[in-house]
């Protein structure tokens, strides 16, 4: 992986795929480059390093082709170099592709390729591909692909051009994300609809074992078995501004001073105060099933699968129905025990995460009922998934996830709200919860407003290597992604714990230069968090509190803390994480980190 971004049609291509590749580039990579036709040649420049460095190599020339593919590549088979990055071509360097995804058997079809006189020139899997087509190439490569991609085990989202094909694109997909773009006499592909948007708004969703055959007047899909598929033309609502910076120097920042306005984009509509619950059309289909519902299984990674631990103590405490969350990396290869008509709830912010795509294809294997909680409208998740809902974040680009947490964690609010008052949860009860639903967004805004008092904080923390995170009940989950904020983008090591397990263990790394987060708002256990964090200062350890406003007694304990203003407990995870993912942003910018491209990090994980 990790962005692909083709064009055909009237205009130059190379300031097209620059441009796609520019709006690609939160996405995370570590080598860039192109492939396209140029009067009767087919012209390679690819490089390791940013997009910038590529388009130093194109500088002083003024290319005029108007058919071409690039790619932004994150490593998976082979070092990060120029050899490596994509585009790759077969023997003859007739045939070039760029590759998302992973190809599971390509040492053994490396093998069989060489015996079969094929050379190759990297370490990737992507190259086999290219000679798979080469060796079963007929004259067509609309009809040579089936062929080719029936030895692959693994999953692709791909682009190829040929210079015996010098006026087409083909593409495919099976597990990684790819789209059409429909333009006036011109087409794009693209893995990442951001790539596009500059230059239309009308997307065609490539599905899996899809085969594209682009031109510039047209574009025609088949089955990987060789059957015509006819596909709908789509117009999305994102445009180009959304994702812009709009003055912020970083997608990060702005995303996490966005959250004022994207919480109320993901509340707006759906409450309803006179009756105490929410009204959600995604589940209305299966509002019996929810109601009756014994066990709710949750699965997500990263910051997704923290959400969904908020969740499962809402969806517990308030409707009374027994969940389980579980990692989507591990969840298909365990057996886990899913019945026909269990609820599977898959969270993702893009729709297109590898592993909870696996993991929404074992469940409906296995005949649950299988709801999406995504942000991206289209997205895999959101079109095979049997039903769900929107968390309408906006566009996140920022690798970092932020925005789209908080709305994940209060569309699970909603979840729980309605299903309690679908069961035993009073009026009275669903209307004080629908009121605090309400001002959630308020609340945040009043916690953005004091910024330079977390970026105070900062500075003290960016001198150090580690840092522990502590928190209980709903606030442990907000623990776990305080910590993983702060190591994705400043790379200090962090740890988040519930607070409680501290002495079966932390303790011993509680010194002078073990700065601790305790996130400890007023909850039923408050006085508990007190005992943790005098623990702590007994040790000489540092402890920077995030308290509920006016709380004197942990200000007396603490080295520095930072008030939030105080809501119903099980959502003060979202007012609490707030000055958590402001803190990782000033750590990292103290220390000189690229927060929106941190290392080794991709935005969208779409292989596993």
């Amino acid at each position: 992986m990790c962005g692909i971004v083709g064009y055909i049609g009237k205009n130059r291509a190379v300031p097209v795929l620059i441009d796609g590749l520019k709006r690609l580039e939160y996405r995370g990579y570590d080598s860039a480059g192109l492939a396209f036709f140029e009067n009767s040649g087919l012209i390679i420049k690819k490089t390791k390093g940013k997009v910038r460095d590529l388009e130093e190599l194109l500088k002083n020339s003024s290319y005029s082709g108007t058919a071409g593919i690039a790619h932004t590549r994150w490593a998976t088979h082979g070092v990060p170099n120029r050899i490596n990055a994509h585009p790759h071509t077969d023997c003859s360097g007739e045939i070039t592709i760029v590759h998302n995804g992973i190809i599971e058997n390509y040492s053994a079809l490396k093998k069989y390729l060489e015996n079969r006189g094929h050379v190759f020139k990297s370490d990737t899997d992507t190259e086999v591909i290219a000679h798979l087509i080469e060796e079963n190439y007929s004259g067509s490569l609309f009809d040579t692909l089936p062929a080719a991609l029936a030895e692959v085990e693994g999953t692709y989202g791909l682009a190829v051009i040929s210079k015996k094909e010098p006026d087409r694109i083909f593409a495919a997909r099976k597990g990684s994300p790819l789209l059409i773009g429909k333009g006036k006499d011109e087409f794009f592909i693209a893995s990442d609809v951001a790539a596009i948007l500059r230059y239309t708004n009308e997307i065609i969703y490539i599905e899996d074992d899809e085969i594209v055959e682009l031109k510039r007047d047209g574009f025609s899909v088949k089955s990987t078995s060789n059957k015509k598929v006819s596909k709908k033309v789509q117009q999305i609502s994102w445009n180009l501004d959304m994702i812009e910076k709009e003055g912020f120097p970083h997608f990060m920042l702005k995303e996490i001073f966005e959250q004022k306005t994207s919480l109320r984009n993901t509340l707006r509509g759906r409450l309803n105060h006179e009756e105490g619950t929410v009204r959600l059309d995604g589940l209305l289909e299966y509002t019996n099933q929810l109601k009756n519902s014994s066990r709710i299984i949750i699965t997500a990674c990263g910051t997704s699968w923290h959400s969904a631990l908020i969740g499962e103590y809402l969806i517990e405490e308030l409707a009374g129905i027994a969940v389980e969350v579980e990692y989507a990396s591990e969840f298909r290869y365990r057996s886990p025990i899913i019945n026909e008509g269990d609820i599977v709830f898959v969270i993702s912010q893009s729709g297109e995460t590898a592993d909870t795509l696996g993991a929404m294809k074992e469940a409906k294997r296995k005949g649950a009922i299988v709801l999406g909680i995504c942000n991206v409208v289209g997205s895999t998740i959101a079109r095979e998934s049997d039903a769900g809902v929107y968390i309408h974040a906006g566009p996140e680009i920022g690798v970092a996830s932020t925005k789209a947490f908080t709305s994940q964690v209060l569309v699970l609010a909603m979840i729980a709200l309605m299903l309690g008052r679908m069961k035993n949860l009073p009026l009275e009860s669903g209307i004080k919860i629908a009121k605090a639903l309400g001002e959630i967004p308020d609340l945040v805004e009043r916690v953005l407003k004091k910024d330079k008092e977390i970026k105070e904080i900062a500075l003290s923390l960016s001198k150090h290597s580690n840092a522990l995170y502590l928190g209980r009940g709903y606030n442990f989950p907000v623990a776990l992604e305080g910590a993983l904020k702060l190591k994705e983008i400043s790379y200090i090591h962090a740890e988040g714990y519930p607070a409680a397990e501290m002495k079966h263990g932390p303790i011993a790394l509680i010194d002078k230069n073990m700065p601790v987060i305790v996130i400890a708002t007023k909850d039923a256990v408050y006085e508990k968090i007190m005992s943790n964090i005098a623990e702590i200062k007994a040790r000489n350890g540092s402890v920077i509190s995030i308290v509920t406003r006016g709380d004197e007694k942990i200000k007396e304990l603490s080295d520095g803390i930072f008030e939030v203003p105080e809501t119903m407990t099980f959502l003060s995870p979202i007012v609490n994480v707030i000055p958590l993912q402001l803190l990782a942003y000033h750590v990292a910018m103290e220390r000189g980190c690229d927060v929106d491209q941190p290392r080794n990090l991709a935005k969208s994980v779409t292989v596993e």
